[in-house]
């Protein structure tokens, strides 16, 4: 299995922006998947595969009646619209509201999402961008089922200090407590930082020195720049290269590493998850 849940404390880091990122550059097939309760942003900054518009009604919203009667894996794909650039995306819900729909169907997405790379017939990977969590936010209950939950976090001090008791808060919801370095609870919490490239590796030893130090039971597991730019070329408000952008560079680094210190506990991938994706003209939050 793997799903891979990205989250963030408060603010505005960045999380669908490296969700994007993420999944544009994954190296098997994925889906990403709003499952932000509090609504989903690519509906209203991304082009659809046949150039126009996402179909809101689409996705998350349409998924709720088909759960409530259980949810194979592959019915997920009756949900999903791809990107311009191939991206298959499960749209998210267009206001908070919407959310009252998904009450207590969390947990069987969440074994939907992580089952969805044993499927026989049409096998992904799934990232699901969970937007800002707290304690009592429902896409925490995707978590349990995750192989990776990745806190997304800027290098400010006090958003350092959000990530730190936000990753000791759900070590201890998750695993009963803080974890050791080497321990192989699943799902695993990782932090990705969001920084000026020029900084990167002192700030991420120097973030994941706090993390131990704190016995937060997560780790960095990686960098994505600070690359406005990029962001903009994502979300299809600037024309330029975008693999060749920091963001894309980074974000490639990120999965290469994850994969090549997780990857061999997933599913490996069979010969028809072969799939090479374009970066979507897809979001950024």
């Amino acid at each position: 299995m793997a799903l891979i849940a990205l989250a963030a404390d408060k603010g505005s880091p960045g999380v669908t922006t490296a969700a994007v990122a993420l999944a544009a550059v994954w190296p098997r097939r994925v889906l990403l998947a709003e499952t932000d309760p509090a609504g989903g942003d690519l509906v209203y900054r991304s082009a659809a595969a046949h150039g126009g518009l996402l179909n809101p009604n689409t996705g998350m919203l349409s998924i709720a009646a088909t759960a409530r009667r259980g949810l194979v894996p592959d019915q997920l794909w009756d949900h999903v619209q791809p990107l311009s650039g191939g991206l298959e995306v499960l749209v998210g819900l267009g206001i908070a509201e919407q959310a009252a729909g998904l009450a207590g169907l969390w947990p069987t997405l969440g074994r939907a999402f992580a089952s969805l790379a044993d499927s026989p017939h049409a096998p992904a990977d799934v990232i699901a961008d969970c937007g800002r969590i707290s304690g009592d936010t429902p896409a925490v209950e995707l978590f349990p089922h995750a192989a990776l939950v990745l806190l997304v976090s800027r290098t400010e001090p006090e958003a350092i200090a959000r990530v730190r008791d936000r990753a000791a808060a759900l070590s201890a919801k998750l695993h009963g407590g803080p974890r050791g370095a080497a321990s192989l609870a699943t799902p695993l919490i990782g932090v990705v930082l969001i920084v000026d490239p020029n900084n990167a590796g002192k700030l991420a030893g120097q973030v994941n020195d706090m993390l131990v130090h704190a016995q937060t039971g997560a780790r960095v597991v990686g960098t994505i720049a600070d690359d406005p730019a990029g962001a903009d070329q994502l979300a299809g408000r600037k024309r330029g290269r975008l693999d060749k952008s920091l963001l894309i560079r980074s974000a490639r680094k990120v999965t290469a590493d994850l994969y090549q210190q997780y990857g061999a506990a997933w599913t490996v991938p069979s010969q028809s998850q072969s799939q090479s994706h374009q970066a979507p003209q897809g979001a950024g939050r």
